[in-house]
């Protein structure tokens, strides 16, 4: 870190922001910042890279800067990174919740 570098909540991280593997490599930018609003923890990162968007679980971030995401993992491991689902995913989950209470209902 330099001296016009310092480390900030996850609250505050821009979207853009780079992000690096443990060996300092560029994954890409953040696109979103994931959290449990409800008790307040943060869940992880959303990050654009060259081939789509992943998903970096909130145990896989080591540093969070005004500057830059540093990861605890390698180039080679953040290569199997899931891809993010996103708001597709959100979706076929709200669905499988819906057809589960009507499902629920119909056999009462």
């Amino acid at each position: 870190m330099t001296d016009e570098e310092h480390q900030i909540g996850y609250k505050v991280l821009p979207r853009g922001t780079p992000v690096l593997t443990a060996d300092g490599q560029e994954l890409g930018t953040v696109s979103k910042v994931l959290d449990n609003v409800r008790e307040h923890i943060f869940d992880g990162l959303v990050v654009a890279t060259k081939d789509g968007k992943r998903f970096v679980d909130a145990p896989e971030v080591a540093t969070i800067t005004n500057r830059r995401v540093t990861l605890t993992i390698d180039a080679a491991d953040a290569a199997d990174l899931p891809a993010h689902r996103g708001v597709l995913g959100q979706v076929e989950n709200a669905a499988k919740r819906r057809a589960g209470r009507w499902r629920r209902r119909l056999e009462r």
